[in-house]
């Protein structure tokens, strides 16, 4: 049995390092972010904040924390981090259980507009028991109607304004939603766990100077980091920031995977010296490959706007509900290239819905550019349009990523391989 996993495990390995992964939620390591997650702290505990433990040995550990803790300030112009969340949802569960009480009215962005899970009945919001209120869409721009969104934050009077996506293609308006929310005494809290590193890199917006008091993000989608949560925040106030920390130990974690926090701290660091770059070049691709995907006949979403101004890429493929996304991307995958099917606006189905959700961070990340973005998009037309056999696309394929092995924006090292 031990065997079949990791029999298994290489075999996943194998299927990214081949093929083109598209997921917008998911990126690789660099060479030195894997050697501090695959470290002794893996199996070790720590409990507190640093040089304020429970246990003994943690001494290099408080360090190691402390350190990136301040780099986080210092890349997120932040007064308070914290960096022991074990995920972007575990973020989000804690800063509700910080900022509201079960009962309290919440508002957010519906799971169908693209609103991630964790912000529903089904997820944090539900833990939490809040009385949940979403948010107006307008379809053609790909955000909260904002006249509309300041109406129903003024009618119910949250206890929390909650702004973010998983389905993230240009920042929200958040000034004018934020001033509203400040005057009926809410607290505004933006999820970037998609858009974190645009964030950090100046290429999306900034949101703790739009008003947000709160941002949570995940440390593995845009931030190319392991996987695990971030919670920063614009209030100095003391006590604001006790509940935040007091809500991560002992609300919502006991010991929390040092390793990963070990790795976070490492990708921090590369991150001020390379983070800039890799986020401009994020959004150069993107913006590549909507326009070849348009070009070739897909319909791809918001092209008023000019597509995208994130990582993300949305494309329809059929009628609400008709599974065409799940269609499109089981083809694609035969070909060499995984994505996820999505829920556009009109679906109501998250297995069969119309659309798919492409993410070119990893690409980008093994040194693609807006060149590349033109094959991939050729590659799409062949399977979804042409009907070309996936199989002979697969070969072009991995062609194409053999030629990308490399992982960029990051310390050099003696093994860059992207994928081990």
């Amino acid at each position: 049995m031990a065997q079949q996993v990791l029999s298994a495990t290489k075999d996943s390995g194998e299927h990214y390092r081949q093929g083109l992964g598209m997921i917008a939620s998911e990126n690789i390591l660099s060479p030195m972010v894997k050697q501090a997650v695959n470290s002794d702290l893996h199996g070790r505990y720590a409990e507190g904040l640093p040089f304020n433990r429970y246990y003994q040995g943690c001494d290099d550990f408080d360090t190691i924390e402390d350190l990136g803790i301040s780099m986080a300030k210092d890349v997120f112009n932040a007064p308070f981090v914290n960096i022991q969340s074990t995920s972007g949802t575990v973020s989000n569960i804690a800063t509700l259980k910080a900022l509201a009480k079960p009962g309290d009215d919440i508002t957010a962005v519906s799971t169908a507009d693209g609103g991630h899970i964790s912000h529903a009945r089904m997820g944090a919001v539900g833990l939490r028991d809040l009385h949940l209120h979403t948010y107006p869409w307008v379809e053609e721009r790909m955000e909260p109607d904002i006249e509309g969104a300041c109406a129903l934050i003024q009618d119910v009077k949250p206890k929390i304004v909650l702004i973010g996506q998983s389905v993230y293609l240009f920042p929200t308006p958040l000034e004018d939603i934020a001033q509203t929310a400040h005057d009926v005494g809410a607290t505004v809290v933006y999820d970037a766990a998609h858009v974190l590193g645009l964030i950090a890199g100046g290429v999306f917006q900034d949101p703790l100077r739009e008003g947000a008091d709160v941002m949570t993000g995940s440390s593995h989608k845009t931030f190319p980091g392991p996987q695990g949560g971030i919670i920063i925040s614009s209030n100095e106030d003391a006590s604001f920031q006790k509940r935040l920390n007091n809500a991560v130990f002992p609300g919502t974690c006991s010991s929390y995977h040092l390793h990963h926090v070990a790795g976070k701290a490492v990708a921090l660091a590369e991150f001020l010296a390379y983070g800039s770059s890799y986020a401009r070049d994020i959004v150069a691709n993107a913006q590549a490959l909507a326009q070849h995907l348009d070009k070739s006949g897909f319909e791809v979403m918001a092209k008023e706007r000019g597509f995208t101004q994130s990582h993300q890429v949305l494309t329809k493929h059929g009628e609400p509900d008709d599974g065409s996304g799940k269609i499109a991307a089981k083809l694609l995958e035969d070909a060499g290239i995984i994505t996820n099917m999505n829920m556009l606006p009109g679906d109501t189905k998250a297995m069969n819905p119309s659309g798919l959700r492409l993410g070119v961070q990893e690409l980008t990340r093994v040194g693609m550019k807006p060149h590349e973005m033109k094959v991939v998009a050729e590659c799409f037309q062949r399977v979804l349009l042409d009907n070309e056999d996936p199989l002979s696309v697969k070969q072009d394929v991995y062609e194409l990523k053999a030629r990308h092995q490399s992982v960029q924006y990051c310390f050099s090292h003696s093994d860059m391989r992207a994928y081990s």
